[in-house]
């Protein structure tokens, strides 16, 4: 007689031999990559909370091409290093131009939004918002003045702290979200508004919640856990505080809506072109994809300036003379009462090295923007099929020591020529490589009619740069967390769909103006330059237990106890 033992290990068996079965099946010919397990994909190899490193360490073995399952039925092609990246990204633009997945939004984007769109659907929204950025002023100066303006009330909310220790990270993230609020919805808040901090908040939990470990176990699997309850309920959370919010400010502007009067934010320009396209069966202009395209503009565009300028002043509170040499430039070129802006930048060569590099070593969305590939394509000897996905790795190229000699040090130099000139460098990728096919945008247009009055129009005159050092308590110990987003998340922050050219082209800094990457480049440029003019701090100062750490510089700097200051490249335990 057959014990119930037997039975068990038969159904077990079977269940392997159907889960196996289950797999995607391999069409076309597909690069090597682990053996995936039934049930559990590649799980082995690749920890969620460290996807990233994971991926690192299987292209030792696999090379820069390799395929892994993520889970037990998504099956994703990974490129590792700036030569695979380009050649896929700017050599076959088009045929890797697709959105890939991301779970943990998808859910709630469907699709809908221009970051979040494909086809024509994300041709028209991507259009009309590219010409509302163009026609509000970004890439003119009266946009530019707006970020100015918004960078000098930081400074002043930064001065108030008389040189006590204070954390930054809020109001980094409220400067920022101000900018995404004055030019898409024509509003300011004050910094003490609590439900505009609340909103802030919301934005970067969102963030952290979609990187975390759970987020990355979340993209893994999908399929089962969405129908159990678990941390993603905390997500939806606070995508409901910005859902709720949106809903808000754009039933505000269809109330005093003006069809007679020139637009004064994005809001209002696609509600003016929506009116004008609805009785056209083919249009995209919706409420649907308007709430969603500014949804993701308040949770991507707050974290990605707010976390990139923030990292730089860690790293020069790191390296003090890096700091003092960066504010002498900006004191002797502009002067303390001139507001600095893009068209400084050839005048500001070593300034322009440093974010650069700071941009080069944080590498922000190191698992790039997911791919899918719009029809079959052969890469690299590899016959790819239609819909399969796609990691650029973009740290990997940001880290490419076959471009970037030492590619863990802070050396803000490697972007300077012999004669001290800031150099250009091909695999400087901090978003993303390549574009999405589509039509160029105009370059000319009228200027903005002067009875459109946005905020902040008219910035104040800036005073002398403040004496009183900037020090931060908490600045580095929130770094650490947001190093270890960087670390293995699948979240693309800004780089899906940006960059508008019907050819590949190389990030070119100050080219896409009015676009949004070019949006959040000029408030990281003006935010951090206006920030670098106060002096830091050479020590941050911490109320729990600390140990000193030699740095790269031979000073000695006071850090806090869960920070360990390697001598070329900031560490962060765990």
């Amino acid at each position: 007689m057959e014990t119930p033992g037997t039975w068990a290990l038969l159904l077990v068996l079977l269940l392997l031999v159907l889960l196996t079965l289950a797999l995607p099946r391999t069409r076309g010919h597909l690069p090597p990559g682990p053996t995936p397990l039934p049930l559990l994909g590649n799980l082995l190899q690749l920890r969620p909370g460290a996807l990233y490193p994971g991926l690192l360490r299987l292209s030792k073995k696999y090379g820069p091409m390799f395929t892994v399952y993520l889970g037990p039925w998504r099956r994703v092609v990974v490129l590792v290093g700036h030569e695979a990246v380009q050649e896929a990204l700017e050599g076959q633009a088009e045929a890797f131009s697709g959105r890939g997945m991301l779970a943990t939004l998808d859910g709630t984007f469907d699709g809908h939004g221009v970051f979040f769109s494909n086809g024509e659907r994300w041709r028209q929204l991507r259009r009309c918002t590219m010409l509302a950025l163009r026609d509000l002023g970004m890439g003119k100066r009266e946009g530019e003045e707006l970020i100015q303006a918004e960078a000098q009330c930081l400074v002043e909310a930064f001065q108030g702290m008389e040189g006590r220790p204070f954390d930054p990270s809020l109001l980094l993230a409220q400067a920022t979200s101000n900018i995404i609020c004055s030019l898409t919805l024509g509003l300011r808040f004050p910094y003490e508004d609590e439900d505009f901090q609340a909103l802030v908040r919301a934005a970067g939990g969102t963030v952290l919640g979609v990187s975390s470990r759970w987020g990355q176990t979340y993209e893994m699997f999908s399929r089962l856990l969405k129908h159990l309850p678990g941390p993603h309920t905390q997500l939806l959370g606070y995508l409901s505080v910005l859902a709720t919010f949106a809903v808000q400010q754009v039933q505000r502007h269809k109330e005093s809506l003006d069809s007679s009067a020139p637009p004064c934010d994005v809001v209002d320009a696609f509600l003016l072109k929506m009116a004008k396209e609805q009785h056209d069966p083919s249009t995209e202009l919706t409420d649907k994809n308007l709430l969603m395209t500014v949804i993701y503009l308040l949770f991507a565009g707050t974290v990605t300036v707010s976390t990139t300028v923030r990292y730089t002043l860690l790293l020069l509170l790191k390296y003090p003379r890096v700091q003092e040499r960066v504010r002498e430039e900006l004191i002797r070129e502009l002067g303390a009462s001139h507001a600095p802006g893009l068209r400084d930048r050839a005048r500001l060569p070593y300034t322009d090295a440093v974010l650069h590099e700071a941009q080069r070593l944080l590498a922000l969305v190191p698992m790039g923007v997911p791919r899918a590939l719009t029809r079959t394509t052969c890469f690299r000897g590899y016959t790819l099929p239609q819909g399969t996905e796609v990691f650029p790795l973009l740290g990997s190229v940001l880290h490419d020591p076959e471009v970037f000699e030492q590619p863990e040090e802070f050396n803000p130099d490697r972007f300077l020529d012999a004669d001290g000139r800031f150099q250009k460098q091909e695999a400087f990728l901090p978003f993303s490589l390549g574009l999405l096919p589509g039509q160029p945008m105009p370059t000319g247009g009228p200027e903005p009619p002067a009875s459109c009055q946005r905020p902040f129009q008219h910035p104040p005159s800036l005073p002398a740069a403040s004496p009183a050092p900037l020090t931060s308590q908490h600045c580095m110990d929130q770094m650490r967390r947001e190093r270890a987003v960087g670390s293995g998340g699948l979240l693309m922050l800004v780089g899906v769909n940006m960059v508008v050219s019907p050819e590949p082209q190389v990030y070119t800094p100050g080219r896409h103006t009015h676009t949004p990457i070019g949006v959040l480049e000029s408030a990281t440029w003006v935010l951090s330059l206006q920030i670098l003019r106060t002096p830091l701090a050479r020590s941050a100062q911490v109320a729990t237990e600390t140990r000193s750490h030699k740095g790269h510089e031979g000073h000695r700097a006071t850090l806090p106890h869960r920070l360990s200051i390697d001598i070329d490249l900031v560490r962060l335990e765990s």
